[in-house]
């Protein structure tokens, strides 16, 4: 793995602070980390490919460290993908979970402990994804969403902190926010989101990708189960390395 690099110059990181930093923007949590600067991106190369996931995940676990360490409110993770731009509803939603599922695997294999305070089973109404033993929201963005507010001119998976919703819930300020949000997502989409729920009410697996999932849908994400014995040759290493830089496999 390697170690993060700083993506925050880079045209894709750029155009999407100037994306939540537009007015009709409805997710005020996301205006606040950014504004707050606690808004970490990385900006990856194919969100259809595994290529930069021994990037990312190393980025995502030190996202973790600093957010314990500072564990204020409004912090959030965006992976920014530079393609592909042409990607239907299904394909995005499709290609979301799998990262996920290659995330979690690494996870995983590396013994990172589930979150405790969620569920693993993506059917069950406490599901959450879990990274460095701390479970997250995800929100997909992609160029043909039907949500104006999920569409973004490339793909986009932003990690939000579950353990902030608590704390909002906690000091009595989840719902006023929640309340905010969905009015200005109604007035920039003319139409309340119909697969918004609240954690415990349903599985947050339905809400994802944005698409307007069926009453039948079952989510592809396979849980920790379906983690490896042991990764590929070129994935097992635990350190982090600089950008490019190689060290031996074990059979070296």
């Amino acid at each position: 793995m390697q170690l993060p690099r700083d993506d925050r110059e880079h045209p894709r990181a750029q155009a999407f602070r100037d994306f939540i930093r537009n007015p009709p923007f409805p997710c005020v949590g996301a205006k606040s980390a950014l504004s707050r600067g606690r808004m970490k991106i990385v900006v990856a190369r194919d969100i259809a490919s595994g290529w930069d996931d021994m990037r990312i995940y190393p980025a995502l676990l030190a996202f973790v460290a600093r957010y314990r360490q500072e564990p204020d409110l409004f912090q959030s993770f965006a992976v920014v993908f530079e393609g592909p731009e042409d990607l239907s509803e299904e394909d995005f939603e499709q290609n979301l979970w799998a990262r996920a599922q290659s995330l979690s695997d690494k996870d995983a294999w590396l013994g990172q402990p589930y979150d405790g305070r969620v569920a693993e089973d993506p059917d069950n109404p406490h599901f959450s994804l879990s990274f460095g033993g701390e479970a997250f929201f995800v929100v997909g963005l992609h160029p043909n969403a039907s949500r104006p507010a999920r569409r973004f001119s490339s793909p986009v998976l932003v990690f939000n902190l579950h353990a902030q919703f608590e704390r909002l819930r906690a000091e009595g300020r989840y719902e006023k926010l929640r309340a905010s949000i969905l009015e200005r997502d109604e007035a920039l989409a003319g139409s309340l989101n119909p697969m918004l729920a609240r954690h415990g009410e349903t599985s947050e697996a339905r809400q994802y990708s944005g698409r307007a999932v069926e009453a039948d849908w079952r989510c592809p994400f396979q849980g920790r189960a379906a983690a490896s014995p042991e990764p590929a040759a070129d994935d097992w290493h635990p350190l982090a390395l600089p950008r490019g830089a190689m060290i031996p496999t074990r059979s070296a």
